[in-house]
Formats: C-alpha cells, structure tokens, sequence
C-alpha cells in the first residue's frame, strides 16, 4: 500500500497550469482531508502525503506549488505541541524546505501547522537563511484549558499573499489547547509590525481590542495568524478549512447568502490563485 494517496478536485477543467498542494499528515493529524479539499474546490491537484515519504525520498517537495501543514494533534503533541514535527522538518527537509521557500513557492501551516512551523524556526522567518531558530512560540492558553469556539479576527492583508482581498473582518473557530502566541522577545514583536507580518489579530465582535474569550488564548498583541517577510509563508491558529463554505457559519440561517463560500475560503483561493499567475 503507497504511503500517498491523491485526490483530484477540480471545477475548472480548462485551465492551463493546475496547481500542486502537499499536505502533510502524520500520527495525529487530523484536518487534512478537509485541507485537502479546500485547496482541491478551487482547481488544484492535490496530494495527501505521510512525512515518511518525503524523508524516504519516495515523494519530493520540490515536485509541489504549495507546501500545506494543516491541523491536529502530530504525535500527540508530546514534549508539546507539534514539536516533534517540527524537529524532523527542520533536521530531515531543512534543505528541501530553504529551497522550497527560495524557489519563490507557498507554505501554510493551520493550528498544528502554525506551531510546526513556529518551531523549526520557518516563521516568522526573520533570522538569516539557512540559520533556522525558534523566534517565536505557541504556548498553553490563559485559560488553562482546551479552547473550541468562534473567534472575530481583523485582517491586514500587506504583503501577505494568502491574505489578498480579504475583507477587514472575519469569522473563523478556533480549537487548541496551546494557541497562545508569544515572540522570543520585544525585537522580534517589534520586526513583526514594522515589516506588517501581522496578518490576523483576534478583536471584539465590533472590532475593538478583546479581552477573553474573544481572544482565546491570551496571545501577544492578540496575535492569531503570521507571515514571513515575504508574504508567502502563513500560519495561523483559527481554522479557514472549517469555515470554507457558507453553511458552515454558526448562524448561517439567518444571514444572507451573498456565497457560496465561508469567511476561510479566499485563503485557499488566494493560494492556488497565485500560482497560477506567478509560479
């Protein structure tokens, strides 16, 4: 039995350049088929793929477009979360992933994903290539407990390409235990706002500043989603998979459908729409 499984989604059958997305799985992952179809709804080819088979070379990243870590719970989040995963990227594919990275190409890391990717020291990305260090961490929530809710977050899309378009505000669920984003220090918060990598921030239902539950976790500066300098590398805590389509909304009885589509799905648009156009 092959340790890759592929699924084509496709509702554009002419396009000229379809888009290839790995997402990754291990033990405890456990949001990669509705990744997987999120990416799949918008035109692209996607692959589902265990980290054994990059680390047995028998699939190669550098084959993909998009580089997809979606939620879960990798090895049980033992030591904590996602590092365990985050430790056999960085030591096994830290020279497919600097390369995947130069090659101009995307990486999004959802929950799970965001703190894998916050601690082989891909995001923020601020430290010198090829001089990988943890500059930030997602650590246990405020409340000392496990936190499944909907949660209103401001968008400032600058330069982060996964976030084009987006309206000011929108509407995702949150579900984890150590959401809490913390920088390694006040120059790394401060390099974060200067080069605009703030892309997500969780706010008051009016978009005011929150305090809990409105922000779930206790993060810094109610931080809930960051990119790299470049704006093609994204994680964030709040799950897009989870709100793709409209009915998907708490209270979708009651709001006028405008879409077909929910408050996360440009994300992934966004991702396969850039690939399209400039890879």
């Amino acid at each position: 039995m092959t340790l890759v499984e592929t699924q084509h989604c496709c509702v554009c059958t002419n396009m000229i350049k379809k888009p290839k997305v790995l997402v990754l799985r291990t033990a405890g992952t456990n949001c990669n088929e509705e990744t997987a179809y999120a990416f799949g709804r918008f035109g692209a080819d996607v692959t589902q793929a265990h980290v054994k088979t990059l680390t047995s070379k028998e699939a190669a990243l550098k084959d993909f477009h998009i580089f997809a870590l979606s939620g879960g719970f990798s090895y049980g989040d033992d030591i904590a979360s996602g590092r365990i995963l985050a430790n056999e990227l960085r030591l096994r594919l830290g020279d497919d992933l600097r390369r995947f990275i130069r090659d101009g190409k995307l990486i999004i890391g959802i929950c799970n994903g965001f703190q894998i990717l916050a601690k082989a020291g891909i995001l923020p990305g601020l430290a010198s290539a090829g001089d990988e260090v943890q500059e930030a961490t997602l650590f246990h929530n405020d409340s000392g407990k496990f936190e499944a809710r909907w949660t209103h977050l401001s968008v400032n899309a600058g330069q982060c390409v996964w976030a084009k378009g987006m309206p000011a505000q929108i509407y995702l669920p949150v579900a984890h235990g150590e959401g809490k984003f913390i920088p390694k220090n006040d120059r790394i918060l401060s390099r974060l706002k200067a080069n605009g990598q703030i892309v997500f921030r969780y706010c008051a239902p009016d978009g005011s500043k929150p305090s809990y539950p409105d922000n779930p976790n206790g993060s810094i500066e109610d931080i809930a989603g960051i990119c790299d300098p470049t704006g093609r590398v994204l994680g964030l805590m709040p799950h897009p998979e989870r709100h793709f389509a409209f009915e998907q909304h708490p209270f979708w009885t009651r709001l006028p459908r405008k879409s077909e589509f929910g408050g996360g799905a440009q994300i992934f648009q966004n991702g396969i729409d850039y690939v399209k156009k400039d890879l």
